[in-house]
């Protein structure tokens, strides 16, 4: 254009600034591209519509504006005198519906996807396309740096006046408008330092954005990617919401803004939240600024504190005051807030925005509109920010989450929307609970979460003890191999023999039901007699390994004051001073001719079988005190998914401290397998009946080393993978071995007697491996701090039910009290309880967990 045709040249707003910026990033990515839609029915007159948009851009002066920037040491925005808006005409009269409906979906996504060069003015578009003799569908594009939501229908309704009056051959005159430069002219008066003191107050202490957490936390590209969920309330939820925010005198606005804050705390688990907020801008100081087209608002920060100690009401209340404390200073760039805070360069301070949209477009303009009908009223707004929340009042009130879909999944858009509208429905029925305890799921959710995922009842012989699994076998299969370790081997009726005569010469002892005894051996045949022979007599074992340090080992005997304790006559100088009565496993009972039947102890699945300490890892170590009937579930479990040929060679290769070996040893014991006795798993290959081992349960870093030596004999078929995070990549690498057919990613604490969750990790997969589903009678929950179920894709702490749980922690009460917790849950069963496990986890879509890790960490 020539310079003659320049009129006015005058700096940009923040606000301008920040989208020129955006713009300039991603010059293909249509970001700040805004649509308006309509339908018109009735008869246009093109020409007058077109002469009506040309008259009012003839009348604003933003409207004709241009940005340059290049060579300048602030960009600056350019008014012409003149400028032409083409209307372009389409027609598709000749179309079906439903082709003219597919062709509207395409026209309206290349035409968003398009953009503007930002030097070259008018940054519009028209388009109008006829549908059929009477029925037009109007496109409006503009790029947002010129007008804001509240100018549309300013500028609307006076190419409407306009059009009218041309229609009529009359003439509208118009009141002049005030000019987008007066507005800039204030903006420039304004004093920062006042400011600058609310908003470090304000912000201090705030060093990250709020998380999303659903959001997969990266792009694949620069690139704008924006999808949009749309949702209504009824119109009773609707008048409700109206009705309480009067009674309490507060807005919708507050209403939606309070509800936004406890969503993204309950995602996120924060109390302390920032997200950002619209603003109109249109400061009453300023005159006429009502009528001002142009861009005034502004986004700003709002912080809430999410505290469990507040009500909802106080919430409100604090939302309120805060709205009215940011309108003093609404005038404030967000890059000079951002500047301000403590939130590191390059981070922003938000992730998502709030928009409460409180002029209904498309009832002013239907008013204004006297020959033509105006239906589908519909803005498409584009900005630089992940996840956008348009409200829009009216009879029902209307949500739009417009969100960057290379981030977020579209289900996962429409969950959080179903939430939101739980939230604010739950908000103003309960004003007076805390807002951390306000329901967040709806009743289809939370039967999906709560009951349909955790429906794994299964009969067991819930009155069996773990040795009597074992006994039914030996009537099932006496002379087959039961236990082998190095050169030596037993039969299963040779195993129960000297298992028989231990038991009955511990009994004499005084060992019986809820009797401790101590087991400190080295990895042998002795040591799984031993095993059998306390469980035979009705006591529960305290596994001892010789290899620690002498003062765990004190500390262990000391907490446990096991009456009894089993070792080998090597092993008698390293044990620290205790007070138990010691049987030497190769030298004391042998020699005694003991009762080769089994022993009548009058134990009971609900006595303890074991005793297993923890690492110790978080304080001292603690002993976790499993009754018979745990163990019992969980190889009952075993037999239903792992077929008798996969249990025929089992590698016993953890040492019997940890919970692994209890499948190791009593699974196969159970079922006619032989059980494979090994230092550890990286034994495998030098073992005799290496190519006997037909199921391998180790921890991952095991099984990688055995796959990087070549160590994993042929025979093996299925590989047990628990204790350590797995990653694909070496589950991929052992499926290349042809011979191994399924490899399962287990997890369970100790506290629920080895693995609470399985997943077979299918050949070929490409996703990270989750922990997949709970076992069978077991119930695993995903919880906030305040014990409510968290929504899919939402982390929280893992809580383990069912009958695998332990009876608590060994002679601390006050631990168990802290960890196993009344079960809110289990209707059915009200004394039941769940085990808090301090780890992170959360659902998929379709019901399998990913872990994430220590809450700790």
């Amino acid at each position: 254009m020539k310079k003659n045709n320049i009129e006015d040249i005058y700096q940009l707003s923040p606000m301008q600034q920040g989208m020129l910026f955006h713009t300039l990033y991603a010059p293909d990515s249509g970001v700040y591209c805004q649509q308006f839609s309509c339908t018109f029915t009735g008869v246009l007159d093109v020409e007058a519509f077109d002469a009506a948009w040309q008259q009012v851009v003839a009348r604003h002066a933003v409207l004709r504006t241009a940005f340059i920037w290049e060579r300048k040491d602030v960009p600056l925005q350019l008014v012409y005198r003149q400028v032409k808006l083409p209307l372009l005409i389409h027609s598709w009269q000749g179309l079906s519906p439903d082709e003219q409906q597919q062709q509207l979906q395409a026209f309206l996504s290349s035409d968003a996807d398009h953009g503007f060069q930002l030097s070259l003015a008018p940054l519009m578009r028209l388009n109008l396309i006829q549908m059929s003799a009477d029925v037009y569908q109007f496109v409006w594009s503009y790029h947002h740096i010129l007008l804001d939501g509240w100018s549309l229908p300013l500028v609307f309704k006076e190419v409407l006046g306009y059009y009218s009056a041309l229609c009529e051959g009359q003439e509208l005159q118009l009141p002049s408008s005030r000019s987008y430069r007066e507005y800039i002219a204030w903006l420039q008066k304004q004093k920062l330092a006042e400011a600058e003191q609310f908003w470090r107050q304000t912000l201090k202490g705030v060093t990250s954005p709020t998380p999303l957490v659903v959001d997969t936390q990266q792009k694949s590209s620069l690139l704008s990617s924006d999808s949009e969920q749309i949702q209504q309330l009824s119109q009773t939820a609707t008048a409700a919401l109206v009705s309480f925010a009067r009674q309490h005198q507060l807005t919708l606005n507050t209403l939606v803004q309070a509800a936004w804050a406890i969503l993204l705390s309950r995602y996120s688990g924060e109390t302390d939240v920032v997200f950002g907020v619209t603003v109109s801008g249109r400061s009453p100081t300023i005159v006429g600024v009502e009528s001002i087209v142009g861009l005034l608002i502004n986004t700003l920060p709002m912080r809430v504190s999410v505290s469990d100690e507040d009500t909802v009401l106080f919430i409100l209340k604090q939302i309120h005051s805060s709205l009215f404390e940011i309108s003093q200073y609404e005038y404030t760039p967000l890059v000079q807030i951002q500047a301000w805070s403590d939130v590191p360069r390059g981070l922003p301070l938000f992730e998502s925005i709030v928009v409460f949209e409180n002029y209904p477009v498309d009832a002013a303009l239907q008013q204004h509109s006297q020959k033509l009908h105006i239906s589908d009223v519909r803005a498409i707004e584009r900005n630089n920010y992940p996840l956008t929340l348009i409200v829009q009042p009216g009879e029902q009130l209307s949500l739009r989450l417009i969100f960057d879909h290379q981030r977020f999944q579209s289900a996962t858009i429409a969950r959080m929307a179903e939430h939101f509208q739980t939230l604010l429905e739950g908000m103003i029925a309960n004003p007076h609970r805390q807002p951390l305890n306000i329901p967040l799921l709806n009743a289809t959710e939370q039967h999906q979460i709560l009951v349909k995922w955790n429906q794994t009842e299964a009969d067991y012989p819930k009155q069996l003890c773990l040795h009597t699994l074992f006994e039914q076998q030996v009537q099932k299969t006496p002379l087959s191999v039961a236990v082998v370790f190095e050169e030596q081997q037993l039969t299963y009726s040779e195993l129960n023999t000297l298992a028989n005569q231990l038991a009955h010469h511990l009994s004499s002892l005084g060992v019986g039901p809820e009797v401790l005894v101590g087991v400190c051996v080295e990895r042998s045949i002795s040591m799984v007699v031993g095993l059998l022979g306390i469980l035979k007599a009705g006591g529960a074992y305290v596994p001892l390994d010789p290899t620690y340090p002498s003062t765990r080992l004190a500390f262990m005997l000391s907490d446990s004051q096991v009456s009894v304790l089993l070792t080998q006559e090597k092993l008698l100088e390293k044990l620290p001073v205790h007070q138990a009565r010691v049987v030497v496993l190769d030298r004391d009972w042998q020699a005694a001719q003991h009762s080769q039947s089994n022993c009548i102890s009058g134990v009971t699945a609900n006595n303890l079988a074991y005793v297993i300490y923890t690492s110790g890892s978080t304080g001292n170590p603690k002993g976790v005190a499993i009754e018979h009937h745990s163990p019992v579930t969980l190889v009952q479990w075993a037999k239903s998914v792992f077929s008798p040929q996969q249990c025929a060679g089992v590698l016993a290769s953890t040492s019997i401290c940890f919970d692994l070996s209890v499948f190791e040893l009593f699974v196969p014991l159970s079922c006619g397998g032989m059980t494979i006795l090994a230092q550890n798993a990286l034994h495998l290959p030098s073992l005799a009946l290496c190519e006997q081992v037909t199921l391998i349960n180790t921890v991952p870093s095991a099984i990688a080393e055995l796959e990087r030596i070549k160590g994993i004999p042929a025979s093996v078929q299925t590989v047990n993978l628990a204790g350590e995070a797995l990653q694909n990549q070496l589950v991929q690498k052992i499926y290349k071995l042809n011979t191994i057919q399924q490899v399962f990613n287990l997890y369970g604490p100790s506290e629920d007697t080895t693995y609470s969750t399985f997943a077979e990790v299918e050949k070929g997969a490409t996703q990270p491996p989750s922990i997949g589903r709970p076992l069978a009678n077991t119930q695993i929950y995903i919880l906030d701090t305040f014990l409510q179920p968290v929504p899919v894709g939402v982390a929280g702490e893992l809580h383990i039910g069912g009958d695998g749980l332990a009876r608590g922690y060994l002679r601390r009460p006050e631990l168990t009290a802290e960890k196993f917790i009344p079960n809110p849950f289990a209707l059915s069963k009200p004394d039941s309880r769940l085990y808090k496990t301090g780890d992170l986890a959360r659902y998929s879509i379709d019901g399998n967990i990913e872990y994430l890790g220590r809450i700790d960490h």
